[in-house]
């Protein structure tokens, strides 16, 4: 049986092809960076379009906040539940997705949630949330 008398040699990591890729990518990003700052600086004046509507942004979610005394803030602006209804309606018009993040006090009574979540419903938001936290548990 014959006897292993040599040692065989430790393979090693070749990281000459990562360090050329990494120093590719290096000046990539400094060549696309320094394109941008010069393109940045070229003054050209656009051509006007006639006809054409303005570009729509995407419809932010409203917040309601209802405070534990009944006081109703929309978007942080105190409203009366009238006043919610016609904003919501507006803001209905202006965007058919327009949604609404409820966030009712925990200590307030529900019937005031419940009544912010009607006139939401009166203004036809579809798109509807209501604001919880998870309760932590005790071990």
């Amino acid at each position: 049986m014959p006897l292993k008398t040599h040692l065989d040699e430790q393979p090693t990591l070749n990281l000459t092809s990562m360090i050329d890729v990494v120093f590719l990518l290096i000046i990539f990003f400094m060549v696309g960076t320094r394109f941008g700052a010069v393109e940045s600086k070229v003054s050209v004046k656009v051509p006007q379009v006639a006809g054409a509507g303005k570009a729509s942004s995407t419809p932010s979610k409203l917040v309601i906040n209802v405070l534990s005394d009944g006081q109703i803030l929309l978007d942080q602006a105190p409203v009366t539940l009238e006043e919610l209804q016609t904003q919501l309606t507006a803001a209905r018009r202006q965007s058919r997705d327009a949604s609404v993040i409820v966030r009712g006090d925990a200590q307030g009574a529900f019937q005031h949630v419940a009544g912010v979540l009607a006139a939401c419903r009166e203004a036809g938001i579809a798109d509807l949330g209501l604001s919880v936290k998870l309760a932590q548990k005790n071990p």
